[in-house]
């Protein structure tokens, strides 16, 4: 299916500014030789430029490759600027850097551990 992207196994994310201009064929041995990744692991690999409005998604499905792409109207993505890295992300990251939030939340509400009723 085309861009399926929750049948992505892991999603990662680059961090750092990406040349938007690149296609498939530079994106591909980029995550290759700068990340030691396998692009054709059914991953999900997220870039975003300098103006932090539009964003690239990179998917290897069965068939090929799928490159979407999304610029905001209004807004910016809350982009992590280290040093050249990838960090892989949770579904419910990747949710926030999506609503424009930070992907580190650190007031987020952690999930309860049942407690033991008397």
């Amino acid at each position: 299916m085309l861009g399926d992207i929750r049948q992505a196994k892991n999603v990662y994310i680059v961090c750092g500014y990406t040349d938007m201009r690149k296609g498939l064929n530079s994106l591909v041995p980029f995550v290759q030789q700068n990340f030691g990744i396998d692009p054709y692991s059914s991953s999900l690999f997220l870039f975003c430029g300098k103006r932090c409005d539009r964003l690239k998604a990179l998917l290897w499905e069965p068939d090929g490759f799928v490159l979407l792409y999304k610029r905001l109207d209004n807004g910016r993505y809350q982009w992590p600027r280290n040093a050249r890295e990838v960090k892989p992300l949770t579904w419910e990251q990747f949710t926030w850097l999506m609503q424009g939030l930070n992907i580190e939340q650190p007031k987020a509400i952690r999930p309860g551990r049942p407690k033991e009723l008397v």
